[in-house]
Protein backbone atom coordinates (compact mmCIF):
# COMPACT_ATOMS: atom_id res chain seq x y z
CA UNK A 1 0.00 0.00 0.00
CA UNK A 2 2.89 2.01 -0.11
CA UNK A 3 2.56 2.96 -3.33
CA UNK A 4 -0.64 5.31 -2.46
CA UNK A 5 1.03 7.04 -0.32
CA UNK A 6 2.76 9.38 -3.62
CA UNK A 7 -0.18 11.54 -3.95
CA UNK A 8 -1.57 13.20 -1.78
CA UNK A 9 -5.87 13.32 -1.95
CA UNK A 10 -8.63 15.15 -0.36
CA UNK A 11 -9.49 15.64 3.14
CA UNK A 12 -6.39 17.78 4.25
CA UNK A 13 -4.05 13.87 2.78
CA UNK A 14 -6.46 11.69 4.95
CA UNK A 15 -6.95 9.98 1.85
CA UNK A 16 -4.89 9.31 -1.10
CA UNK A 17 -5.52 8.72 -4.76
CA UNK A 18 -5.08 4.97 -5.91
CA UNK A 19 -2.28 3.99 -8.38
CA UNK A 20 -2.76 1.15 -10.50
CA UNK A 21 -0.44 -1.47 -11.90
CA UNK A 22 0.48 0.49 -14.75
CA UNK A 23 1.72 3.23 -12.71
CA UNK A 24 -1.12 5.61 -13.62
CA UNK A 25 -2.94 7.52 -11.45
CA UNK A 26 -7.37 6.66 -10.77
CA UNK A 27 -8.56 10.18 -9.64
CA UNK A 28 -11.66 8.29 -9.30
CA UNK A 29 -10.70 6.14 -6.06
CA UNK A 30 -9.50 6.91 -3.08
CA UNK A 31 -7.91 4.82 -0.19
CA UNK A 32 -7.92 5.74 3.56
CA UNK A 33 -4.60 6.06 5.07
CA UNK A 34 -6.21 4.81 8.56
CA UNK A 35 -7.41 1.83 7.48
CA UNK A 36 -6.58 1.23 3.81
CA UNK A 37 -10.00 0.62 2.82
CA UNK A 38 -10.86 2.36 -0.74
CA UNK A 39 -13.70 4.73 -1.74
CA UNK A 40 -15.03 5.89 -5.13
CA UNK A 41 -14.44 9.55 -5.21
CA UNK A 42 -16.22 12.26 -7.32
CA UNK A 43 -14.81 15.16 -6.39
CA UNK A 44 -17.18 15.05 -3.14
CA UNK A 45 -16.19 14.58 -0.44
CA UNK A 46 -19.12 14.17 2.39
CA UNK A 47 -19.07 10.13 2.70
CA UNK A 48 -15.37 10.44 2.78
CA UNK A 49 -16.16 12.73 5.88
CA UNK A 50 -18.75 10.01 7.00
CA UNK A 51 -16.47 7.50 6.76
CA UNK A 52 -13.59 9.19 9.70
CA UNK A 53 -16.31 10.71 11.55
CA UNK A 54 -17.39 6.80 12.06
CA UNK A 55 -14.33 5.32 11.33
CA UNK A 56 -11.22 7.13 12.73
CA UNK A 57 -13.02 9.93 15.06
CA UNK A 58 -9.50 11.18 16.12
CA UNK A 59 -8.35 11.94 12.67
CA UNK A 60 -11.64 13.66 11.96
CA UNK A 61 -10.93 16.11 14.51
CA UNK A 62 -8.03 17.45 12.56
CA UNK A 63 -10.21 17.42 9.83
CA UNK A 64 -13.21 19.56 8.67
CA UNK A 65 -16.23 17.48 8.85
CA UNK A 66 -19.19 17.55 6.20
CA UNK A 67 -21.24 19.39 8.31
CA UNK A 68 -18.57 22.03 9.08
CA UNK A 69 -18.22 22.15 5.07
CA UNK A 70 -21.89 22.59 5.22
CA UNK A 71 -21.60 25.40 7.11
CA UNK A 72 -18.97 27.02 5.27
CA UNK A 73 -20.79 26.66 1.98
CA UNK A 74 -24.61 28.22 4.02
CA UNK A 75 -22.54 31.22 5.18
CA UNK A 76 -21.01 31.90 1.55
CA UNK A 77 -24.65 31.92 0.25
CA UNK A 78 -25.75 34.08 3.36
CA UNK A 79 -23.20 36.17 2.61
CA UNK A 80 -23.64 36.55 -1.25
CA UNK A 81 -27.80 37.02 -0.55
CA UNK A 82 -26.62 39.94 2.08
CA UNK A 83 -24.22 41.52 -0.42
CA UNK A 84 -27.02 41.51 -3.18
CA UNK A 85 -29.73 42.54 -0.45
CA UNK A 86 -27.45 45.80 0.21
CA UNK A 87 -26.65 46.30 -3.93
CA UNK A 88 -28.76 49.47 -4.69
CA UNK A 89 -31.54 48.80 -6.98
CA UNK A 90 -33.80 50.25 -9.34
CA UNK A 91 -36.47 52.31 -8.43
CA UNK A 92 -39.94 51.38 -9.55
CA UNK A 93 -40.30 54.20 -11.86
CA UNK A 94 -36.72 53.14 -13.12
CA UNK A 95 -38.01 49.85 -13.61
CA UNK A 96 -41.21 51.01 -15.46
CA UNK A 97 -39.32 53.24 -18.10
CA UNK A 98 -36.98 50.03 -18.88
CA UNK A 99 -40.40 47.85 -19.24
CA UNK A 100 -41.91 50.70 -21.82
CA UNK A 101 -38.58 50.73 -23.54
CA UNK A 102 -37.85 47.12 -23.79
CA UNK A 103 -41.88 47.08 -25.51
CA UNK A 104 -41.33 49.75 -27.93
CA UNK A 105 -37.96 47.82 -28.90
CA UNK A 106 -39.46 44.96 -29.00
CA UNK A 107 -42.21 46.63 -31.37
CA UNK A 108 -40.40 48.86 -33.73
CA UNK A 109 -37.96 46.20 -34.76
CA UNK A 110 -39.81 43.35 -34.78
CA UNK A 111 -38.68 40.74 -32.19
CA UNK A 112 -40.00 38.11 -30.90
CA UNK A 113 -41.77 39.01 -27.69
CA UNK A 114 -40.43 35.89 -25.75
CA UNK A 115 -37.41 37.51 -26.43
CA UNK A 116 -37.78 38.51 -23.12
CA UNK A 117 -37.06 35.08 -21.14
CA UNK A 118 -33.45 35.17 -22.83
CA UNK A 119 -30.93 35.14 -20.40
CA UNK A 120 -28.85 36.92 -21.76
CA UNK A 121 -30.84 39.60 -22.41
CA UNK A 122 -31.12 39.47 -18.57
CA UNK A 123 -27.28 39.69 -18.14
CA UNK A 124 -27.19 42.79 -19.78
CA UNK A 125 -29.45 44.81 -18.33
CA UNK A 126 -28.66 43.87 -14.46
CA UNK A 127 -25.01 45.10 -15.86
CA UNK A 128 -26.73 48.01 -17.58
CA UNK A 129 -28.93 49.03 -14.62
CA UNK A 130 -26.23 48.35 -11.63
CA UNK A 131 -29.20 46.00 -10.21
CA UNK A 132 -28.05 42.19 -10.31
CA UNK A 133 -31.93 41.87 -8.93
CA UNK A 134 -33.52 43.29 -12.26
CA UNK A 135 -35.70 40.64 -14.13
CA UNK A 136 -37.04 41.68 -17.80
CA UNK A 137 -41.03 41.61 -17.73
CA UNK A 138 -42.76 38.65 -19.01
CA UNK A 139 -44.74 37.99 -22.10
CA UNK A 140 -47.79 39.09 -21.10
CA UNK A 141 -46.37 42.40 -19.37
CA UNK A 142 -44.69 43.36 -23.10
CA UNK A 143 -47.88 42.27 -24.50
CA UNK A 144 -49.82 44.65 -22.24
CA UNK A 145 -47.38 47.58 -23.02
CA UNK A 146 -47.70 47.11 -26.76
CA UNK A 147 -51.33 47.26 -27.30
CA UNK A 148 -51.45 50.31 -24.37
CA UNK A 149 -48.56 52.30 -26.31
CA UNK A 150 -51.12 51.25 -29.97
CA UNK A 151 -53.93 52.42 -28.35
CA UNK A 152 -52.07 55.65 -27.63
CA UNK A 153 -50.67 56.30 -30.81
CA UNK A 154 -54.13 55.85 -32.74
CA UNK A 155 -56.05 57.62 -30.41
CA UNK A 156 -53.20 60.88 -30.99
CA UNK A 157 -53.47 60.06 -35.51
CA UNK A 158 -57.63 59.65 -34.87
CA UNK A 159 -57.45 63.23 -32.93
CA UNK A 160 -55.66 64.78 -36.32
CA UNK A 161 -57.53 62.77 -38.75
CA UNK A 162 -60.63 63.99 -37.10
CA UNK A 163 -59.71 67.78 -38.39
CA UNK A 164 -61.47 69.31 -40.98
CA UNK A 165 -59.56 68.25 -43.88
CA UNK A 166 -61.12 66.86 -46.07
CA UNK A 167 -59.33 64.07 -48.95
CA UNK A 168 -56.02 64.34 -47.00
CA UNK A 169 -55.77 60.52 -46.50
CA UNK A 170 -53.72 58.36 -48.82
CA UNK A 171 -53.55 54.89 -47.67
CA UNK A 172 -51.49 51.59 -49.12
CA UNK A 173 -52.45 48.52 -49.16
CA UNK A 174 -49.76 45.00 -49.86
CA UNK A 175 -50.77 40.99 -49.80
CA UNK A 176 -48.71 38.80 -49.86
CA UNK A 177 -48.46 34.49 -48.88
CA UNK A 178 -46.73 32.95 -46.45
CA UNK A 179 -44.38 30.08 -45.80
CA UNK A 180 -47.91 27.98 -44.54
CA UNK A 181 -49.88 29.17 -47.92
CA UNK A 182 -52.01 31.43 -45.46
CA UNK A 183 -52.80 35.16 -47.27
CA UNK A 184 -52.55 38.23 -45.59
CA UNK A 185 -52.82 41.51 -46.16
CA UNK A 186 -51.18 44.69 -45.33
CA UNK A 187 -53.33 45.09 -42.21
CA UNK A 188 -51.75 43.29 -39.50
CA UNK A 189 -52.54 40.02 -38.73
CA UNK A 190 -55.48 40.54 -40.45
CA UNK A 191 -56.36 37.46 -43.06
CA UNK A 192 -57.17 38.18 -46.52
CA UNK A 193 -60.48 37.11 -47.39
CA UNK A 194 -62.02 40.18 -49.24
CA UNK A 195 -59.40 42.55 -50.41
CA UNK A 196 -62.45 45.65 -50.80
CA UNK A 197 -63.88 44.85 -47.09
CA UNK A 198 -60.79 44.99 -45.58
CA UNK A 199 -60.11 48.68 -47.26
CA UNK A 200 -63.40 49.78 -46.32
CA UNK A 201 -62.56 48.47 -42.34
CA UNK A 202 -59.48 50.21 -42.07
CA UNK A 203 -61.18 53.39 -43.48
CA UNK A 204 -63.92 53.17 -41.68
CA UNK A 205 -61.58 52.03 -37.70
CA UNK A 206 -60.36 55.48 -38.73
CA UNK A 207 -62.77 57.45 -39.19
CA UNK A 208 -61.78 58.51 -43.06
CA UNK A 209 -63.63 56.84 -45.15
CA UNK A 210 -64.89 60.41 -46.43
CA UNK A 211 -60.96 61.65 -46.36
CA UNK A 212 -59.38 58.99 -48.35
CA UNK A 213 -57.66 60.87 -52.24
CA UNK A 214 -55.77 57.43 -53.13
CA UNK A 215 -55.30 54.52 -52.51
CA UNK A 216 -51.72 52.54 -53.34
CA UNK A 217 -50.86 48.53 -54.17
CA UNK A 218 -49.08 46.92 -56.57
CA UNK A 219 -50.09 45.62 -59.48
CA UNK A 220 -50.95 42.16 -58.46
CA UNK A 221 -54.73 40.97 -59.88
CA UNK A 222 -55.96 40.37 -56.89
CA UNK A 223 -55.06 43.94 -55.57
CA UNK A 224 -56.55 45.43 -58.95
CA UNK A 225 -59.43 43.33 -58.76
CA UNK A 226 -60.11 45.12 -55.50
CA UNK A 227 -59.77 48.75 -56.68
CA UNK A 228 -62.62 48.37 -59.36
CA UNK A 229 -64.86 47.57 -56.64
CA UNK A 230 -64.22 50.39 -54.13
CA UNK A 231 -65.03 53.93 -55.00
CA UNK A 232 -61.60 55.51 -54.54
CA UNK A 233 -58.84 56.16 -57.07
CA UNK A 234 -55.55 53.69 -57.14
CA UNK A 235 -52.07 54.87 -57.63
CA UNK A 236 -50.03 51.42 -58.54
CA UNK A 237 -46.68 50.95 -57.44
CA UNK A 238 -44.66 52.29 -59.98
CA UNK A 239 -41.39 49.87 -58.74
CA UNK A 240 -43.51 47.12 -58.48
CA UNK A 241 -44.37 48.11 -62.45
CA UNK A 242 -40.55 48.37 -63.10
CA UNK A 243 -39.33 45.30 -61.71
CA UNK A 244 -42.35 43.07 -63.58
CA UNK A 245 -41.52 44.96 -66.82
CA UNK A 246 -37.71 43.73 -65.93
CA UNK A 247 -38.74 40.16 -65.23
CA UNK A 248 -41.02 39.56 -68.20
CA UNK A 249 -38.68 41.35 -70.92
CA UNK A 250 -35.45 38.91 -69.47
CA UNK A 251 -37.80 36.20 -69.90
CA UNK A 252 -37.90 36.62 -73.77
CA UNK A 253 -34.91 38.30 -74.71
CA UNK A 254 -31.42 37.29 -75.75
CA UNK A 255 -30.14 36.39 -72.43
CA UNK A 256 -31.84 33.58 -71.32
CA UNK A 257 -29.82 31.04 -72.35
CA UNK A 258 -26.58 32.91 -70.30
CA UNK A 259 -28.59 33.57 -67.30
CA UNK A 260 -29.32 29.87 -67.27
CA UNK A 261 -25.38 29.05 -67.39
CA UNK A 262 -25.37 31.95 -64.62
CA UNK A 263 -27.88 29.99 -62.07
CA UNK A 264 -26.48 26.58 -62.37
CA UNK A 265 -22.37 27.94 -61.86
CA UNK A 266 -24.17 29.94 -58.82
CA UNK A 267 -25.85 26.79 -57.12
CA UNK A 268 -23.00 24.98 -57.82
CA UNK A 269 -21.18 27.15 -55.12
CA UNK A 270 -24.18 27.38 -52.66
CA UNK A 271 -25.07 23.59 -52.73
CA UNK A 272 -21.26 23.05 -52.33
CA UNK A 273 -19.45 24.72 -48.97
CA UNK A 274 -16.30 23.06 -49.70
CA UNK A 275 -16.39 24.15 -53.38
CA UNK A 276 -16.99 27.80 -51.83
CA UNK A 277 -14.12 27.51 -49.32
CA UNK A 278 -12.02 27.10 -52.39
CA UNK A 279 -13.37 30.16 -54.35
CA UNK A 280 -13.12 32.29 -51.32
CA UNK A 281 -9.10 31.30 -51.57
CA UNK A 282 -9.42 32.15 -55.14
CA UNK A 283 -10.59 35.18 -54.45
CA UNK A 284 -7.82 35.89 -51.59
CA UNK A 285 -5.08 34.69 -54.35
CA UNK A 286 -6.39 37.36 -56.51
CA UNK A 287 -6.30 40.44 -54.60
CA UNK A 288 -10.48 40.07 -53.68
CA UNK A 289 -12.94 40.32 -51.35
CA UNK A 290 -14.49 36.70 -50.50
CA UNK A 291 -18.09 37.38 -51.61
CA UNK A 292 -20.34 34.85 -51.96
CA UNK A 293 -21.60 34.34 -55.19
CA UNK A 294 -25.57 35.53 -55.13
CA UNK A 295 -28.83 33.79 -56.83
CA UNK A 296 -31.09 35.66 -58.60
CA UNK A 297 -35.14 35.06 -57.18
CA UNK A 298 -38.06 36.57 -59.14
CA UNK A 299 -39.85 38.04 -56.02
CA UNK A 300 -36.59 39.67 -55.25
CA UNK A 301 -36.09 43.19 -56.81
CA UNK A 302 -32.63 43.86 -58.34
CA UNK A 303 -31.73 40.05 -57.57
CA UNK A 304 -30.50 39.14 -61.08
CA UNK A 305 -28.43 42.50 -61.56
CA UNK A 306 -27.30 41.27 -58.43
CA UNK A 307 -26.08 38.39 -59.71
CA UNK A 308 -24.42 39.03 -62.72
CA UNK A 309 -22.39 41.83 -61.33
CA UNK A 310 -21.14 39.16 -58.65
CA UNK A 311 -20.58 36.65 -61.36
CA UNK A 312 -18.61 39.44 -63.42
CA UNK A 313 -16.60 40.51 -60.31
CA UNK A 314 -15.21 37.32 -59.66
CA UNK A 315 -15.02 35.73 -63.17
CA UNK A 316 -11.09 34.72 -62.91
CA UNK A 317 -11.86 33.14 -59.18
CA UNK A 318 -14.77 31.27 -60.77
CA UNK A 319 -12.73 30.43 -63.29
CA UNK A 320 -9.80 29.09 -61.93
CA UNK A 321 -11.52 26.92 -58.95
CA UNK A 322 -14.04 25.47 -61.30
CA UNK A 323 -10.62 24.35 -63.51
CA UNK A 324 -9.73 22.34 -60.29
CA UNK A 325 -12.90 20.50 -60.06
CA UNK A 326 -14.96 17.90 -62.07
CA UNK A 327 -17.49 19.22 -62.64
CA UNK A 328 -20.59 19.31 -65.52
CA UNK A 329 -21.45 22.90 -65.87
CA UNK A 330 -20.97 24.53 -69.17
CA UNK A 331 -19.59 27.93 -68.45
CA UNK A 332 -20.30 31.14 -70.66
CA UNK A 333 -18.37 32.03 -73.61
CA UNK A 334 -16.35 35.09 -74.04
CA UNK A 335 -19.33 36.21 -76.14
CA UNK A 336 -21.71 35.56 -73.23
CA UNK A 337 -19.65 37.34 -71.37
CA UNK A 338 -19.69 40.26 -73.28
CA UNK A 339 -23.54 39.80 -73.69
CA UNK A 340 -23.29 39.94 -69.43
CA UNK A 341 -21.51 42.65 -69.71
CA UNK A 342 -23.80 44.59 -71.70
CA UNK A 343 -27.21 43.65 -69.43
CA UNK A 344 -25.55 44.68 -66.46
CA UNK A 345 -25.10 48.53 -67.97
CA UNK A 346 -28.89 47.92 -69.20
CA UNK A 347 -29.82 47.38 -65.63
CA UNK A 348 -28.04 49.43 -63.98
CA UNK A 349 -30.27 52.55 -64.85
CA UNK A 350 -32.93 50.50 -63.78
CA UNK A 351 -32.04 49.27 -60.18
CA UNK A 352 -31.41 53.36 -59.36
CA UNK A 353 -35.30 54.20 -60.22
CA UNK A 354 -35.97 51.20 -57.95
CA UNK A 355 -34.64 52.55 -54.93
CA UNK A 356 -35.09 55.87 -55.64
CA UNK A 357 -38.85 55.12 -55.80
CA UNK A 358 -38.85 52.96 -53.05
CA UNK A 359 -37.10 55.35 -50.48
CA UNK A 360 -38.77 56.12 -47.32
CA UNK A 361 -36.93 59.00 -45.68
CA UNK A 362 -39.06 61.26 -48.74
CA UNK A 363 -42.04 61.48 -50.70
CA UNK A 364 -41.27 59.95 -53.90
CA UNK A 365 -44.73 61.22 -56.05
CA UNK A 366 -42.63 63.77 -57.49
CA UNK A 367 -40.00 61.95 -59.08
CA UNK A 368 -41.94 59.29 -60.90
CA UNK A 369 -42.08 61.22 -63.83
CA UNK A 370 -38.72 62.32 -64.35
CA UNK A 371 -37.06 59.02 -63.11
CA UNK A 372 -39.38 56.91 -65.66
CA UNK A 373 -38.44 59.78 -68.17
CA UNK A 374 -34.48 59.10 -67.89
CA UNK A 375 -35.54 54.92 -68.22
CA UNK A 376 -36.66 55.64 -71.48
CA UNK A 377 -33.68 58.01 -72.68
CA UNK A 378 -31.14 54.82 -71.47
CA UNK A 379 -33.75 52.51 -73.41
CA UNK A 380 -33.01 54.51 -76.98
CA UNK A 381 -31.91 52.39 -79.26
CA UNK A 382 -28.78 53.00 -80.83
CA UNK A 383 -26.45 51.96 -84.03
CA UNK A 384 -23.86 50.17 -81.79
CA UNK A 385 -26.78 47.93 -80.52
CA UNK A 386 -26.56 44.41 -81.14
CA UNK A 387 -29.63 42.43 -81.80
CA UNK A 388 -30.85 40.85 -78.51
CA UNK A 389 -30.32 44.52 -76.69
CA UNK A 390 -32.17 45.83 -79.30
CA UNK A 391 -34.94 43.38 -78.90
CA UNK A 392 -34.76 43.68 -75.20
CA UNK A 393 -34.81 47.51 -75.24
CA UNK A 394 -38.01 47.53 -77.87
CA UNK A 395 -39.86 44.78 -75.11
CA UNK A 396 -39.09 46.74 -72.04
CA UNK A 397 -40.03 50.20 -73.77
CA UNK A 398 -43.23 48.32 -74.99
CA UNK A 399 -44.24 46.46 -71.53
CA UNK A 400 -43.48 49.16 -69.59
CA UNK A 401 -46.03 51.46 -71.37
CA UNK A 402 -48.41 49.17 -71.39
CA UNK A 403 -48.19 48.65 -67.99
CA UNK A 404 -48.51 52.64 -66.90
CA UNK A 405 -51.12 53.15 -69.32
CA UNK A 406 -54.13 52.83 -67.07
CA UNK A 407 -51.35 54.60 -64.41
CA UNK A 408 -53.91 57.43 -63.18
CA UNK A 409 -50.32 60.08 -63.98
CA UNK A 410 -52.48 62.86 -63.65
CA UNK A 411 -51.20 62.98 -59.58
CA UNK A 412 -47.57 62.52 -60.46
CA UNK A 413 -48.20 65.36 -62.94
CA UNK A 414 -49.41 67.73 -60.02
CA UNK A 415 -46.74 66.22 -57.75
CA UNK A 416 -44.21 66.89 -60.46
CA UNK A 417 -44.85 71.13 -60.79
CA UNK A 418 -44.93 71.23 -57.62
CA UNK A 419 -41.45 70.40 -56.78
CA UNK A 420 -38.79 73.07 -57.31
CA UNK A 421 -36.61 70.76 -59.09
CA UNK A 422 -38.94 69.80 -61.47
CA UNK A 423 -41.51 72.94 -61.95
CA UNK A 424 -39.98 72.75 -65.62
CA UNK A 425 -42.08 69.48 -66.02
CA UNK A 426 -39.34 68.84 -68.68
CA UNK A 427 -40.14 65.10 -68.31
CA UNK A 428 -43.59 65.62 -70.05
CA UNK A 429 -44.71 66.12 -73.79
CA UNK A 430 -44.65 70.31 -74.08
CA UNK A 431 -48.26 69.89 -75.46
CA UNK A 432 -48.90 68.59 -71.72
CA UNK A 433 -46.95 71.11 -69.59
CA UNK A 434 -49.87 74.26 -70.37
CA UNK A 435 -52.71 72.00 -68.92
Amino acid sequence: MEAHLRVVGPMNGKFVFHKRPDGTIDKGKVVCLECKNGFAYHRSSSSLAYHLNAKHPAASAATASSEDVSNIASQSKAFRQTKLENTPRMSKSATDRLTNVIAKWIAMNCRPINIVEDEGLTEVLQIASNDPSYKPPCRTTVTTKISKMYDGKKKNKLEILAEDSPNCVAITGDHWTSAGNHSYFGKPGTLLINAPEQFLKVANDWGIENKISTIGTDSAANMLAAMRALPYEHIACNAHILQRTITVCLDSSGFVGVLAKCRKIVGHFKQSPASTTELNQQQVALGKKSDQLIQDVPTRWNSTLAMVSRLLCNREAVQATLDQQNHRLVLPTEAEWAKLQRLELLLEPCKYVTELLGGEAYVSCSVVLPAFRHLYRVMDITDDDPAYVVKFKNAFQKDLAARRANGNEIWFEVATALDPRFKDLKCLPREKRNR
